[in-house]
């Protein structure tokens, strides 16, 4: 059998399996990376505040590091396309994101510790448009809703592994500094495996066996629409810091058991970016009108039940951030054009980043005043997404 597939233009194509390796070799990159940065983000809450951070200053250092990890990737999606630097834009962006964590073993400050925070949402900035546009070209064999869930699955069990580690140093009686120390050794491993992907595939874009038929002139009128949906998500999800914030201020469990909680949502996650990702190349968007009416139930479940009930509220707070890292993307990939993605998924990222930012603030704001309002408003931004999906359901290739 040949190994590769050559087109009437003359252009190499590579094969299915060819594809479905390097979507698991950046799978592996990312299971190292996530057990470093989930790892942290599992107890950034608890961290701030011991460090004498109120609800409202979690609450904007959070929503501040989405609004510069998302926001950045506008000028590094752009980037990647003008450049097809993929691969440096990647590394660069790894690399910082990365190494921020282990740093915060060293804080002595919020301010230093939320500074820190934020230069690791701007490395997850730099790299990702140029991943997910990597990713892209593979994911058109493999089944986008697949190779994207696929490659969001092995993502979680590193962000499942992560805060068990965390909460296995503070079970210890470590510190925080201690559990942000450890995971020096999976930032160090990610890289390499990123280092090795680089070697063993230089151009991604082969990977891809066909254009599809979309125009290269601008973006269409379903992805601006579709990015609206988009922002009603964002909007209304709670960042885990403040989560964990209110586990702790509510002492609803001990410390060493907040990263547990977000690491029963990760796997959470990783199921459902299988599941759904499977169901979305057969159902297209009305995967996400379902989840985001499963995902809107997680605020009064997190906020005003005990502990069992935050336990269900993780859960599927967990099963609409799986679809938010694998669906959302994979969508996308069927609206633009190859040469596009980059500053698409740019565009994007950013879109949701600076809205994820305001909805941050504001709960945050909110969680100081009034928790019924915080929830209400979690609901409502969440489930207002749902039109706008249905307007493009049949305009996602």
């Amino acid at each position: 059998m040949a190994n590769a597939i050559t087109t009437a233009l003359g252009k190499v194509n590579l094969p299915k399996q060819t594809a479905i390796r390097f979507v698991i070799l950046l799978g592996v990159v990312s299971l190292f990376a996530d057990m470093t940065y989930e790892g942290a983000r599992s107890i950034a809450g608890p961290f701030l505040a011991v460090l004498g951070a109120s609800g409202f200053i979690v609450g904007v250092v959070a929503g501040f590091g989405e609004l510069i990890g998302y926001g950045l990737r506008l000028v590094s999606g752009y980037f990647s396309d003008r450049t097809q630097k993929y691969w440096t834009i990647t590394l660069v962006g790894y690399g910082l994101n990365l190494i921020a964590v282990p740093l915060l073993a060293l804080a002595g400050s919020w301010e230093l510790a939320a500074l820190l925070m934020i230069l690791e949402r701007t490395g997850k900035a730099i790299r990702t448009p140029a991943r997910d546009a990597m990713l892209s070209y593979a994911t058109h064999q493999t089944g986008r809703g697949w190779g994207f869930g696929l490659h969001e699955a092995m993502d979680q069990i590193g962000a499942v592994l992560g805060p068990l580690i965390v909460a296995a140093v503070l079970a210890l009686r470590g510190t925080y500094q201690t559990g942000f120390a450890i995971l020096l050794l999976p930032a160090l491993l990610a890289m390499s495996v990123l280092v090795v992907a680089r070697v063993l595939y230089p151009n991604p874009r082969e990977l891809e066996i066909s254009t599809p038929t979309l125009k290269n002139e601008g973006f269409p009128r379903a992805y601006w629409i579709y990015l609206i949906g988009v922002a009603c998500v964002a909007a209304g999800y709670v960042d885990f810091p403040l989560i964990a914030f209110h586990f702790q201020q509510a002492s609803l469990a001990p410390d060493a058991w907040i990263p547990i909680l977000y690491a029963v949502a990760m796997g959470m996650d990783a199921i459902a970016a299988l599941v759904f990702g499977r169901l979305f190349d057969r159902i297209g968007i009305t995967t996400l009108i379902i989840v985001s009416l499963m995902s809107a139930l997680f605020a009064p479940l997190v906020f005003l039940g005990g502990f069992e009930f935050a336990l269900l509220g993780m859960a599927l707070w967990g099963i609409g951030l799986g679809a938010q890292e694998s669906i959302l993307r994979a969508a996308v990939a069927g609206m633009v054009a190859p040469e596009r993605r980059g500053s698409a998924y740019g565009i994007f990222n950013t879109g949701f980043g600076v809205v994820w930012f305001l909805g941050s603030a504001l709960m945050g704001y909110l969680y100081d005043v009034s928790l019924p309002a915080l929830i209400a408003f979690s609901i409502l931004t969440q489930l207002a997404a749902i039109p706008f999906f249905l307007a493009v359901r049949r305009r996602v290739t």
